[in-house]
């Protein structure tokens, strides 16, 4: 599935909120869906093997509803572009422990 991402959305400053891929281009999603548990390593190897061939494509940055557990910090960090350090310092005050981690996570400052 590939959509168009711009409009109002584009318009507003990058720093002005936590989301910050605030440009015009295009969101990109490999999918693969199945109901036989016993064809998942087939249809999950085809999904990562389609994005791995697109991948050299992207930016280093993700629509953060499309940001994995398994996707690196740096990825994470990209994603939420000069928000990071904002985001951090929320993630201090209100999860010191960290224990809300099991996502893309943002460790506190």
């Amino acid at each position: 599935m590939v959509d168009p991402f711009g409009g109002q959305a584009a318009r507003v400053d990058p720093d002005e909120t936590a989301f910050a891929l605030r440009r015009t281009q295009w969101d990109i999603n490999v999918i693969g869906q199945w109901e036989d548990p016993s064809e998942s390593e087939g249809h999950i190897a085809w999904v990562r093997n389609a994005w791995s061939r697109i991948e050299p494509f992207i930016s280093d940055a993700a629509y953060l509803n499309h940001l994995a557990a398994d996707d690196s910090p740096e990825k994470v960090r990209a994603s939420y572009g000069s928000g990071y350090a904002r985001l951090q310092a929320v993630k201090a005050k209100y999860d010191p422990t960290n224990l809300f981690r099991l996502n893309a996570n943002i460790p506190p400052a």
